[in-house]
């Protein structure tokens, strides 16, 4: 009788590969979980996405919008005939209401020429949404009163970004950069310690915030801001990007990415200002706008581009904190999983 030994490299052929092999009963009919969540998870992303950005366009209204006023009496007209759509700032003199203006204090200066004559003083670079809306209101007002309206913009956008558009692209984009360094980290963690993945993600942000600002900058022109200042802006909140996606993915496990897009990417960005400025936004909205990442950096980036800077320190103590509490909560993690663990231990025994 003779005996056929298969050689090893036969052997393995006839077998199935790693990725091929049956994966038993179990696999092959999985809970009906692992079929809900992921498909739920998508559908609740896309719902909220067009939503937050389709809805809050159908029928933006203004309210309460900074106006600065000269004159005697017309600052009570205007309150009064234009009610909550306007915030009058009585001016004692065109040049006080035009210091508001460059200061970003108002978006707007009415004051009358002459009788029958209204000159409004609009800052284009404040939003081309709001800037709409005030000529709007104040055309009515003037055709009621029988008067002419000469409109001037004193605070204009740059050439290169005639929509005004640049700075919700720069914070979409740098929002949507950390989200991806975030997420990308949180597959490291059995391959770098905690202080090596802070250091990657600390490092890249600020690789991030340099690339984007030198991009609109210096190449492409779309933000007249310094250079350094943007850079430091745009480092922020991918940082807080960033630490923030780490921190829910680390919490929350597989939703906290979703959870991370609708917080950031959609909510953040829909409503940060910058495609609907923000005394147009609902309520709800309006609320939340500078306390995201992505609101604080529109303004940011407005306030250097436009504004000498004037109302900088908000939006940069926003990202700030949403960047160190992200990071502080992530460093105490392990400390929280140690006691859980001794604590387990504790009770077995």
């Amino acid at each position: 009788m003779t005996l056929t030994t298969a050689t090893t490299a036969e052997r393995d052929r006839g077998r199935p590969a790693a990725g091929e092999r049956d994966p038993g009963p179990a696999a092959r009919r999985p809970a009906v979980r692992a079929w809900l969540q992921p498909t739920l998870i998508s559908l609740i992303v896309v719902a909220a996405f067009i939503a937050c950005y389709a809805g809050l366009q159908r029928d933006p209204r203004p309210h309460q919008v900074p106006i600065a006023v000269t004159g005697p009496s017309l600052p009570g007209e205007i309150q009064q005939a234009l009610g909550d759509a306007v915030e009058v700032h009585p001016a004692a003199d065109p040049a006080t209401a035009r210091h508001a203006l460059e200061r970003n204090d108002v978006v707007a200066v009415l004051s009358a020429r002459a009788p029958g004559h209204l000159d409004l003083e609009i800052a284009g670079a404040a939003g081309a949404s709001t800037t709409s809306a005030v000529s709007t209101l104040v055309d009515a007002y003037a055709h009621g009163a029988g008067a002419h309206v000469t409109t001037t913009d004193a605070v204009p956008l740059v050439g290169h970004d005639a929509r005004g558009l640049a700075g919700f692209y720069m914070a979409f984009g740098v929002s949507l950069a950390g989200f991806v360094l975030g997420s990308n980290v949180l597959g490291l963690a059995g391959v770098m310690r905690l202080r090596q993945r802070f250091l990657l993600l600390a490092g890249a942000s600020a690789a991030i915030g340099a690339v984007a600002a030198v991009v609109v900058g210096p190449v492409l022109d779309v933000a007249p801001a310094p250079l350094l200042p943007l850079t430091f802006v745009l480092a922020l909140l991918a940082a807080a990007a960033a630490f923030t996606t780490t921190l829910l993915g680390t919490f929350l496990g597989p939703v906290g990415l979703p959870i991370t897009t609708l917080v950031l990417l959609t909510v953040g960005n829909a409503t940060s200002g910058a495609v609907i400025g923000a005394d147009l936004l609902p309520a709800g909205a309006r609320a939340v706008s500078a306390l995201l990442p992505p609101g604080a950096a529109v303004r940011a980036i407005a306030d250097l581009s436009y504004f000498d800077g004037s109302h900088l320190a908000g939006p940069v103590i926003t990202l700030a904190l949403w960047a160190v509490v992200a990071a502080a909560l992530l460093a105490l993690r392990p400390r929280l999983m140690r006691r859980r663990a001794a604590g387990a231990t504790a009770a077995a025994h």
